[in-house]
């Protein structure tokens, strides 16, 4: 399978090699033979995203900024390694994230209090701090500059309150890391592709993550490119079905909320049934086995997620 997508505008996707092939995408933005990156994945991605910029005829140095949509470590994981070697790079996250960048313990400690250890070495390896004198906090608003080509950062909580995507107006397109949900192109049909949320714990908040899919269809976008996976267009139709499926996600939640040690199970199985209905009215032609099988970790953390949030409602 070849790790490299182009497109239009100079964006590229290199496939991060995370757990499966073709569930995270790191995107390339080139200008003027200058790089931004959009997230970094885990370490063991570093390899084959020096190779794409060898494979493009660029070279570290040419790396300008190095962007993170937010700081779960399926995005966020490889970055220290990844900016030791990029002499030239400055990080961009969330003001939330910055701490956390400057010195991962605790968002180690997090991960590893629900994943266990010996799970988050294998994913992710060793996460290495980043001096923060090399990060700027990516503001609401914020602009930066590749080579005259503007992107502009925009605070989109919902998924986390650490999040935020990033517009790059020449190519009319935003990098959405996990606000604009999940789209797998193993479920493309016809030249469609299939849409589902991602209320990952522990920050899933429904209205705001309305508030941010609105933002974003605010500046028109024409192309979405996604972390999970790579480029996605009719970004109004598939903002609105977001909108509903988020409501649909809340729904069975909420449908659960008084069923004590059985409420995640009940959760998870709501949204199971959830998953393979959208993939029936959406016309997928995939067996439900092979489906359930792409999305399961999916619905694991979508179950725990809401979990999580119904205890924020109890508190």
């Amino acid at each position: 399978m070849n790790a490299l997508r182009s497109y239009e505008h100079d964006i590229h996707a290199v496939d991060a090699g995370y757990v499966r092939p073709l569930l995270a995408a790191i995107h390339l933005i080139v200008a003027k033979g200058r790089v931004a990156i959009v997230d970094s994945c885990s370490n063991a991605s570093v390899p084959a995203l020096l190779e794409t910029l060898t494979a493009l005829g660029l070279s570290a140095d040419a790396v300008d900024y190095l962007i993170l949509t937010h700081i779960h470590l399926d995005h966020a994981g490889g970055a220290g390694s990844l900016m030791r070697l990029l002499p030239n790079a400055r990080l961009l996250v969330h003001p939330r994230g910055v701490a956390h960048m400057v010195d991962p313990s605790r968002l180690v400690a997090g991960v590893t209090a629900v994943y266990g250890a010996a799970a988050v070495g294998r994913l992710y390896g060793e996460i290495l701090p980043i001096p923060e004198s090399r990060i700027i906090a990516a503001t609401h608003g914020l602009e930066v500059d590749l080579a005259g080509r503007e992107l502009l950062c925009l605070d989109t909580p919902g998924h986390a309150r650490h999040h935020i995507s990033v517009l790059d107006r020449r190519s009319s397109s935003c990098f959405t890391g996990d606000i604009f949900g999940l789209s797998y192109r193993e479920l493309d049909r016809d030249g469609g592709q299939f849409i589902f949320p991602t209320t990952t714990p522990v920050q899933f908040d429904p209205a705001a993550m309305h508030a941010s899919i609105d933002l974003l269809l605010s500046h028109a976008p024409q192309v979405m490119y996604l972390t999970h996976y790579s480029q996605v267009r009719d970004v109004a139709e598939k903002a609105a079905r977001l909108h509903e499926l988020i409501d649909a996600h809340v729904g069975i939640a909420r449908a659960a909320q008084a069923a004590g040690s059985r409420r995640q199970g009940m959760i998870r199985a709501g949204l199971q049934e959830l998953l393979l209905a959208e993939t029936e009215r959406f016309g997928c032609v995939l067996p439900a086995a092979q489906v359930l099988d792409i999305f399961a970790t999916d619905l694991d953390l979508n179950a725990q997620g809401l979990d999580a949030w119904l205890d924020t409602l109890a508190g």
